[in-house]
This record gives C-alpha cells, sequence and structure tokens, in this order.
C-alpha cells in the first residue's frame, strides 16, 4: 500500500524536482528553477511559482499562470493572465509539456523540449 503525504505529493523518497536550467522546443522556451519556471512562447509568456515535482515515472502535473501577447502596440493593463495548468513527463533531458488554460478543455499546445536547447521563437510583437 502507498502512504502519500498530507500535501498530495508522493513521499518523499519518490520525489524530485525538474532538473534546473533552459529547456527549449519548438516554439517555447522554458527556465526552470527551484521555486518554478518561467515560460515564453512565440506569442505568450507563462508561469510556475512553485517547484516542478515529479513521481517516480517522471511526472508532473501543477498550476501556474498563462498570458496571450499580440502584434502592435500594448496598452496599460492589455495583459490578462489566466491559471492555467501545466502537465509533463520527463525522460533524461527531454521533457513532453501540455499547456491547458482553466476552463478549457483544449490544450494551448502540446510541447517537447530538450535541456539545454535555446529555441528561435518567432514573437508576434
Amino acid at each position: 500500500m502507498r502512504i502519500a503525504s498530507g500535501d498530495g505529493l508522493p513521499p518523499a523518497a519518490q520525489r524530485r524536482q525538474v532538473p534546473p536550467g533552459l529547456w527549449g522546443g519548438e516554439h517555447v522556451r522554458m527556465i526552470v528553477s527551484s521555486t518554478g519556471a518561467l515560460l515564453e512562447y512565440d506569442c505568450a509568456s507563462g508561469k510556475i511559482d512553485r517547484p516542478i515535482i515529479v513521481d517516480v515515472r517522471g511526472g508532473f502535473n501543477t498550476q501556474g499562470s498563462y498570458a496571450s501577447e499580440h502584434g502592435g502596440p500594448r496598452r496599460v493593463g492589455d495583459t490578462a493572465l489566466t491559471r492555467a495548468r501545466y502537465v509533463g513527463r520527463v525522460s533524461g533531458e527531454t521533457m513532453r509539456l501540455t499547456v491547458t488554460l482553466e476552463h478549457s478543455e483544449k490544450p494551448v499546445g502540446v510541447f517537447t523540449l530538450t535541456r539545454g536547447n535555446d529555441p528561435l521563437l518567432t514573437k508576434c510583437r
């Protein structure tokens, strides 16, 4: 029988964080730290404000924020943050990441990232 800790996370012996540093793939760049991650997409940005803990199989499921961007001038208050769900799996130096906005069943995107890869993003600004 598996006994979970009170915080809903796997037992401490099975916890580990996504390795810190730059992760990148087509249309996304993610900078992971011990406290979360910053994400940059072609026409959006995102943030995870907590450590990304993976289970024994490398999977994770955490919350964060997502902000769409657009071309042209920006107005004050133009950036609306939306709560988002970040679900992924890390296997070696590769991460598969699905980003879904709160109250939506369709993902914003499914991305494959590689640790150390610094992708060229096409910004919509």
